[in-house]
């Protein structure tokens, strides 16, 4: 375990008037905190606070950082409060180590919805101060250096998550040493028979290679210095095995095919250094077409800079570089921690351009901050987030010249998102370089695209599966549910006018505010629109905006068929059902024998289907002038017959509560055997799990064999089956079924 001088002795060789004072007593205040604990290894738990710090020092950060990263477990693990933290240490340390104990309360969870709630913690904890981040990372790589001691199961949860978000986090953050080791340590624990495969075919590589990354080294660097760049410094290694892995798993190759295990990093002084260099190994050495990418003057997002190349190298070995000068050496490595983020103004970089106070990978993570006021739901937030975690970039313009930074396979509409939100939501076209082009093309590095916008555009659904961000999916979904709200509250205003007027009463707005705290609604839209989508009924409107208004009576007419009669509900509908006089069927309405189904208009008769259709069915309602609405369920052939008549097909639903009394039609179709008993078995059967059979129908189909077709009266879909699962259960049936025909 690391000392106390020790860590101080790290922070003082790269900051040499650090405070000592705050070092000293940040470690002695989480060692007296900690006391007695101990991690799963059996280790003091002080060791995990020492050696997150340690790393942090290897990235040369400020005191101040170095001292959260001892404090980071205390409010969570012992007795510290805030309140102690913050007169011991300052305010600015204590938010940063409450931040971190309250992403750390959710940790390590694979749940999605709770997963997602964590990332969310820890990002916005990050968009107060990006060291949170810092620390996590540090944190978490401790972690994972150290989780041989867990279970298997929490090896494998702790490693996917980390694989998932914290590995492509740091990428991002432009830290790839810290991913690169977030990622192999995951590897291992995730798939390990592919690790240790991985691992001895490039041990044995290496073997055989002996020698060859130290030649093709000293060749290169004498190369260079031969043709004027004598500072120039060359590092070689071959690939980490998730790399090799990764590549296998993407192309689709074995190890054999591989051919560019090794890469070899070329560092100068300057950035025309860098293209000096990359004429002087171009000329000396054949060129892999294709493979030469230009981050310099075009830098990633996460403010990565290099020149990349694939060469066929000493020996004909095909060798990828980079080329970069010692600045973006830093930056690549350490990423954000490499900048000047905690002092004010700027500072030169060393290679004749200033860094700014926010790097461009924060401002990425700003702008992902800005997707959650966007995102549906924590699972959507975390599913954009890890989508954009993972995609590689290209680079677009506007007509202006602004770059553009988006994922790969983004298409204009990702980039009309990613201009404004408002001007994706009015797309309706675009030009990529001067030529008009569908709105699916596939952006390339370069392309410049224009944006058509039209004021009138509604952003179809069906953009939220040719997107590839984040931000757009977020805002079609968005925009489309707004549309849709739009369209259901012209149709719950409509009715909800005809249903006031009906009472004598006049609709308005104003008239409902009172009265949406009774309805349970935020707003006057949520309500109307709910009335249109048939979640909620426009008397329950009525009787909240009024409470003292009384229902109009039932009213019972002859329908005109012998033994019907149409019933008008106090909603206005008008049902066709069977009735043997006025006053036992106005009785039997006003007690709840209406037929019970949300989404039909008023004045319109409601039949079922001969078949009948239950409480629980999927049902569907068909218009057959002159005689109504028939009401089927989903699954009846009948129902091919409309196919093509989508105009005559509306969405019900039954709007049933706890207290419905009513029972519903249905018809089942039974193949029993011929024998003295079976009907009485069959009747039985019925009566004990209190079915009623309404018409029963026999027809002898063979000398063995009886057809019987009842109708029978059930309270809904879960008794029918029940009463289907003991019909097939008695030794005289052969075959029950339910008719939908």
């Amino acid at each position: 375990m690391m000392r106390q001088y020790e860590l101080v002795e790290r922070v003082q060789k790269y900051k040499p008037d650090a405070n000592e004072a705050l070092l000293n007593k940040a470690y002695v205040y989480a060692m007296q905190k900690h006391g007695q604990q101990k991690r799963a290894s059996g280790d003091p738990y002080i060791s995990h606070p020492l050696e997150v710090a340690a790393i942090l020092t290897d990235m040369r950060l400020d005191e101040s950082t170095i001292a959260v990263a001892l404090l980071h477990d205390t409010i969570e693990d012992t007795t510290a409060t805030r309140a102690e933290i913050d007169e011991l240490f300052g305010e600015d340390i204590g938010r940063l180590v409450e931040g971190l104990t309250k992403i750390k309360k959710l940790d390590l969870v694979t749940k999605k919805a709770k997963q997602a709630e964590n990332l969310r913690k820890l990002l916005l904890a990050i968009s107060d101060d990006v060291r949170v981040l810092l620390v996590k990372l540090a944190d978490r790589l401790h972690n994972m250096r150290t989780l041989d001691h867990m279970s298997l199961e929490k090896r494998a949860r702790i490693s996917e998550e980390t694989m998932e978000i914290y590995a492509p986090l740091a990428g991002r953050m432009g830290m790839q040493d810290m991913r690169e080791e977030l990622e192999e340590l995951s590897f291992r624990h995730i798939n390990p028979e592919a690790h240790d495969t991985v691992t001895k075919r490039l041990e044995e590589l290496s073997r055989r290679n002996e020698g060859l990354v130290k030649k093709i080294e000293t060749e290169l660097r004498d190369l260079l210095v031969a043709n004027g760049l004598a500072n120039a410094m060359v590092k070689g290694r071959q690939k980490k095995p998730y790399s090799v892995f990764r590549k296998m798993q993407s192309k689709s190759l074995s190890f054999e095919q591989l051919s560019d295990v090794y890469g070899f990093r070329l560092l100068v002084d300057d950035v025309p250094s860098c293209y000096r260099a990359l004429g002087i190994v171009h000329t000396r050495w054949r060129v892999v077409p294709g493979r030469f990418k230009d981050y310099i003057s075009t830098p990633k997002q996460n403010d990565y800079r290099s020149l990349h190349t694939t060469i066929v190298g000493p020996s004909s070995q095909r060798i990828e570089l980079q080329i970069r000068t010692k600045r973006m050496h830093e930056i690549a490595e350490f990423g954000i921690a490499a900048h000047t983020l905690y002092k004010d103004g700027t500072n030169n970089n060393g290679d004749g351009e200033l860094l700014s106070r926010e790097s461009n990978a924060y401002s990425w993570l700003r702008h992902t901050i800005e997707a959650l006021a966007e995102g549906d739901s924590p699972e959507e937030f975390l599913e954009h987030t890890k989508l954009e975690l993972f995609q590689d970039q290209v680079f677009c313009f506007t007509p202006k010249g602004k770059l553009i930074a988006l994922p790969r396979g983004a298409t204009p509409i990702d980039f009309a998102y990613a201009v404004h939100t408002n001007i994706g939501d009015t797309t309706v076209g675009a030009k990529i370089n001067g030529r008009i082009m569908p709105l699916v093309t596939r952006l390339t590095n370069g392309d410049e695209v224009e944006i058509i916008r039209s004021g009138v555009q509604v952003p179809p659904a069906a953009w939220e599966e040719i997107v590839v961000t984040g931000k757009a999916r977020a805002a079609i979904r968005r925009a489309t549910r707004l549309a849709i709200r739009k369209q259901y509250a012209g149709l719950g205003h409509r009715i909800l006018e005809r249903t006031f007027e009906r009472a004598g009463k006049v609709f308005s707005r104003e008239a409902l505010k009172p009265a949406l705290h009774r309805l349970g609604q935020k707003d006057v839209e949520d309500a109307i629109a709910a009335v249109g989508r048939g979640e909620m009924s426009s008397l329950d409107v009525l009787r909240a905006v009024y409470p003292d208004h009384q229902d109009e009576r039932v009213t019972v007419k002859p329908a005109g068929d012998e033994g019907w009669f149409n019933v008008r509900s106090v909603a206005g509908m008008i049902f066709k059902i069977p009735g043997k006089n006025k006053t036992d069927l106005a009785a039997s309405v006003e007690g709840g024998d209406a037929p019970p189904i949300r989404g039909l208009a008023a004045d319109v008769e409601v039949h079922f289907a001969p078949t009948g259709a239950v409480p629980g069915d999927r049902i569907v309602g068909i218009m057959e002038k002159p005689r109504g609405i028939t009401i089927y369920p989903i699954q009846s052939p009948v129902l091919q017959r409309f196919d093509d008549q989508p105009e005559r097909w509306i969405d019900v639903r039954w709007d049933l509560d706890e207290a419905n009394k009513s029972r519903f039609a249905a018809r089942i179709l039974i193949n029993a055997l011929n024998e003295p008993g079976t009907l009485a078995k069959v009747a039985q059967t019925v009566a004990d799990i209190d079915v009623n059979i309404r018409v029963l129908n026999t027809v002898r189909v063979a000398a063995d064999f009886t057809e019987m077709a009842l109708d029978v009266e059930v309270w809904d879909l879960r008794q029918l089956n029940q009463l289907l699962v003991q019909l097939k259960e008695l030794d005289c049936i052969a075959t029950v079924k339910r008719l939908y025909e």
